[in-house]
């Protein structure tokens, strides 16, 4: 289906963005790649048929941009190809093309900040076969303004978590390290924290430890060692990244079990997510963390992760004019 229409606004040439004389924030509300078109968001729309809507048949990725750059682009690279390789779908663009559209889209929406999901959908079949094999897949991408799991006060103060009943999908069933839409759990788990005063929530695997939350996961700090959830979590970006920060710091941290109390009896806590990076946590089931304010080694690993954005062995230049 064309997503072009009499009133559509369609971009075909990317603009020249001038500091100092051009409003790099042209649409404010983002840019998305549909059907081989730029669109305004409010122009990007799917078909009720596809099975990404229907089914939650689809993978995809999200990386942040920061000052204009991206951060850690070829790891959400590889982790989108791979996640459409093991779902049996197939993307009509190469990876260099991917890269070119998810750079069009900041460049476009002229955000130096920005949150840019690539996304791989089953998509629908011409005859409305329910053969998968049928299904001609679909690629989007979209750029919208940064956003955060945590807000400035909650980032200053530390998030207040609970630790739902709720069990996350078993790895047999779905495979979470392949990045999906199947969220009915974790927003199960979202309404257990409302309910309960906090602002989010951490859910348990299927041995009853902890697993991840609502778009991240979950490490505790004790005797200055770190540890996060290994088994029925999405290995997210972020969570790849404190294991690489550690080891420039010299902090032990390793991926295994992690319970409930010793999630609670924990000297820090902290969550991660491509969209906020490293946030504290400083209150678990109405419970202080620790002394119940942001620990020293939180601050150490959020102050170098948000340094490295402006590495260029960690971060890709966005290029706002062709």
């Amino acid at each position: 289906m064309n997503m072009a229409t009499a009133t559509t606004e369609v971009f075909t040439v990317l603009p020249t963005v001038d500091d100092h004389h051009h409003d790099r924030r042209r649409y404010p509300h983002g840019v998305a790649f549909m059907d081989g078109q730029y669109l305004p968001m409010s122009e990007a729309k799917v078909s009720v048929l596809d099975w990404g809507f229907l089914h939650s048949d689809a993978t995809y990725d999200t990386v942040h941009v920061w000052n204009g750059r991206f951060f850690r682009l070829d790891l959400h690279l590889d982790r989108f190809l791979r996640g459409v390789e093991q779902l049996r779908m197939k993307l009509a663009v190469s990876r260099a093309e991917i890269e070119a559209i998810l750079n069009n889209c900041v460049a476009l929406s002229g955000h130096s900040s920005a949150y840019v999901e690539m996304i791989c959908t089953r998509g629908t079949s011409p005859t409305f076969s329910r053969d998968p094999r049928q299904a001609e897949n679909r690629f989007i991408a979209f750029a919208v303004p940064f956003a955060s799991v945590a807000n400035k006060e909650q980032l200053e103060r530390g998030l207040h978590v609970v630790v739902s009943e709720t069990v996350r999908i078993p790895p047999k069933s779905v495979d979470p390290t392949i990045k999906n839409y199947h969220w009915l759990d974790l927003v199960k788990g979202l309404f257990d924290a409302y309910d309960a005063g906090a602002e989010t929530a951490l859910i348990l695997n299927v041995e009853g430890h902890i697993a991840e939350g609502p778009g991240f996961n979950v490490f505790a700090i004790s005797g200055g060692s770190l540890k996060t959830p290994g088994f029925g979590v999405l290995p997210g970006i972020t969570r790849r990244t404190v294991f690489d920060l550690c080891a420039e710091l010299g902090l032990p941290v390793s991926a295994t079990d992690v319970g409930r109390d010793e999630l609670a009896s924990a000297e820090e806590v902290f969550i991660t997510s491509t969209a906020g990076g490293i946030m504290p946590v400083t209150r678990i089931d109405g419970n202080p963390v620790g002394a119940g304010q942001i620990g020293s080694t939180t601050r150490r690993l959020v102050e170098l992760y948000w340094q490295k954005h402006d590495d260029p062995a960690w971060s890709t230049p966005v290029h706002y004019s062709r």
